[in-house]
């Protein structure tokens, strides 16, 4: 995610607009494949030993990716390793669930603690394709692929997590893909929190699509071609991610305190500076701006996911609470990402790309900075919802 920009628009040179669509690819496979593999995990087929058999065909699909020489087979071969990898996400989860409460352990307190270690690998792929030079080049994707290949064959090592037969054999097709839980658009309150979770998913993948190729450009200019930026881009971006580790232990004080529409007006505010930071930043005298926006995005992530999914949490029925989550994720990581990807990818190409192909970097970020204040104005008017303490009682449970 992160260095597949540097690739692109350094090591092969291809246009803008190609490369939004790219980025799309998550959220297509997003809007479909994890509630369908769901529904082979739920009745045919062992969680983990599907798991496994989706990372080992993504790691396949990634060994083929650095022999493609045009932009739309690129794209073609990375929709589907993301057709493979998107649903591992949602089944990593259902593994840990069903091992946890299989030897008595309490998921609320237990699971946390494993799953940061996700964004500890996240951290440590940024380190190891960086320190072994190939963030601009195709032995990224070797790396991707030789870690999930590694990681499928591991899997089927697990204990086993045999189907859970649903609740309701009967159940239609539409309740088991959760397409229930759009009945939750018709309350306007849930209506507008869900669209501006797509327009803010939109944002969401800006600086995972632009960062890093934005921190190798300032190379071409001699003052800053041997600065440390340059040379480690993707360490650097990498404070992002550590960021985010520290900023979701905040996140139990400060719903308490402001409540769910503060916080998550706050993470949009956090977008605002993260991406104006970025437009005026340089690798020497502005480094510190850098690395205050990589240290803002741990607050403008987290604070918008949990806090989302916690408002998803307190304002569905149990029947479908499950399936809202899901929506949830569908409109950010999908529709969401769909969206950002495509309209930014055209909007730099055709506006904000000099003659020679140089990318006016301070203009796109303030476009963006643009973008998410403009979310922030709308939300903070048009999004009603009263603070009450004592829904988010659950959440200190949760939290320990």
């Amino acid at each position: 995610m992160i260095t597949v920009g540097v690739y692109w628009f350094q090591h092969k040179q291809w246009s803008g607009s190609e490369f939004g669509a790219i980025f799309s690819t998550l959220g297509i496979s997003s809007l479909f494949m994890p509630a369908l593999t769901g529904i082979i995990a739920d009745k045919w087929i062992n969680v983990e030993f599907l798991y496994g058999i989706l990372h080992i065909l993504f790691g396949c699909t990634f060994l083929y990716l650095p022999h493609v020489q045009d932009p739309q087979t690129f794209f073609w071969v990375i929709l589907m390793a993301m057709l493979f990898y998107m649903p591992t996400i949602a089944l990593s989860n259902s593994i840990a669930y069903i091992l946890l409460k299989k030897h008595k352990y309490n998921v609320i307190k237990d699971f946390p603690p494993i799953r940061v270690w996700g964004t500890i690998g996240f951290i440590a792929a940024m380190w190891m394709t960086d320190l072994t030079g190939n963030k601009a080049l195709g032995g990224q994707f070797y790396i991707s692929a030789i870690a999930a290949i590694t990681l499928g064959i591991y899997s089927f090592t697990l204990p086993p997590c045999p189907p859970l037969k649903s609740k309701s054999e009967n159940a239609s097709l539409s309740g088991r893909l959760g397409l229930n839980a759009f009945k939750l658009f018709r309350n306007p309150k849930m209506a507008l929190f869900f669209t501006f979770s797509m327009f803010l998913g939109g944002a969401l993948q800006l600086t995972n699509m632009y960062g890093d190729a934005y921190l190798s450009d300032f190379g071409k200019n001699p003052i800053y071609t041997d600065s440390f930026v340059v040379r480690h881009s993707t360490i650097i971006l990498s404070i992002s991610q550590i960021s985010e580790t520290i900023f979701i232990l905040a996140i139990p004080f400060f719903l308490r305190r402001f409540g769910i529409k503060q916080v998550m007006l706050i993470s949009m505010l956090a977008w605002v500076l993260r991406f104006g930071l970025l437009a005026y930043a340089d690798p020497i005298s502005g480094l510190w701006m850098i690395i205050l926006s990589c240290i803002v995005y741990g607050m403008a992530f987290d604070f918008f996911n949990i806090s989302g999914s916690l408002f998803v949490e307190t304002n569905t029925g149990a029947n479908i609470r499950s399936s809202a989550q899901g929506l949830f994720m569908m409109m950010t990581n999908g529709f969401g990402a769909i969206l950002g990807s495509s309209i930014s990818g055209y909007v730099i190409e055709h506006y904000f790309t000099e003659m020679g192909g140089q990318m006016m970097w301070q203009e796109i970020w303030i476009c963006f900075a643009a973008y998410a204040l403009v979310i922030a104005f709308l939300f903070s008017f048009l999004f009603k919802h009263k603070h009450d303490p004592s829904a988010l009682e659950e959440m200190k449970e949760m939290t320990g």
